[in-house]
């Protein structure tokens, strides 16, 4: 079986930035264990896998597996698709894809890039210092979203990046998606990421993260939209808006590899 392979760098300006992403489109779903290996041999952050939505609601299904877990939501890996999908029929503007866990989520063009409408996830103030211990950090504020996210607020950028968690003891608090994060200097918010569970220590550009903070910052900072970059080795900016229930981000893809995946 041959099927399509496109590497994508997504929230990217240039190759070698953002975050990449592998996207596969199907015919049809092969079973959950052989989505894994695929995942798995690719060692990407994210492989999203596509398929034709015969229901109606969407254009095509959409499904996000890390190395080592099937997640509820990726943006990045969104985003990638919606360019692999846009930059291969310049006839569309937009393109929907239907999920088992976010809903519906949508990638249009835009004048640098693209729009993508997530789920605005807004987290809850919880305390959690377990996390707050092994992220190795000094929490100003704490927050939860039962999806698994959690989101530690920090004094500035500079305690953002110096951020040196516990692997070993992040992966052991289980499929948890850990955002630190602060007001910043290269942008008005910055963040990073820590998915260990995930068999990815540190998330270069992670959308879906940015879905639940950007509730969150927006009321902190009292306006629905703002500049945010994710302070990770590649680095990604990202352009937030919250639109009701919906978080609009906006960032550019590069194609970075395109080629054929071959299933025995």
């Amino acid at each position: 079986m041959r099927i399509p392979f496109t590497q994508v760098d997504a929230f990217a300006e240039a190759p070698f930035t953002g975050n990449p992403a592998a996207v596969m489109p199907l015919t049809r779903w092969l079973d959950d264990a052989t989505l894994q290996a695929i995942a798995q041999e690719n060692n990407l952050s994210e492989t999203a896998f596509l398929v034709p939505d015969d229901s109606g609601a969407a254009d095509f299904e959409l499904r996000w597996f890390t190395p080592a877990a099937e997640v509820a939501l990726c943006g990045h890996a969104t985003l990638a698709s919606g360019h692999v999908v846009l930059s291969s029929d310049t006839t569309r503007d937009r393109v929907t894809f239907r999920t088992r866990q976010a809903g519906v989520l949508e990638v249009a063009r835009a004048a640098a890039g693209y729009a993508m409408a997530l789920p605005a996830w807004a987290p809850v103030a919880k305390p959690l210092p377990e996390i707050v211990e092994a992220l190795g950090v000094e929490a100003i504020e704490t927050l939860w979203h039962e999806k698994g996210y959690a989101v530690i607020v920090v004094a500035d950028e500079a305690a953002v990046r110096a951020a040196r968690p516990d692997g070993r003891a992040v992966a052991a608090l289980g499929p948890i998606v850990h955002i630190v994060t602060a007001r910043g200097d290269t942008a008005e918010v910055v963040s990073r990421v820590f998915t260990d569970f995930y068999d990815i220590p540190e998330d270069p550009v992670t959308g879906s993260a940015h879905a639940v903070i950007t509730p969150y910052w927006a009321g902190v900072l009292g306006r629905d939209a703002f500049s945010a970059f994710q302070a990770s080795t590649r680095g990604g900016h990202v352009g937030c808006r919250l639109e009701g229930d919906r978080v609009v981000l906006r960032g550019g893809c590069v194609t970075t590899i395109e080629g054929t995946f071959l299933l025995p």
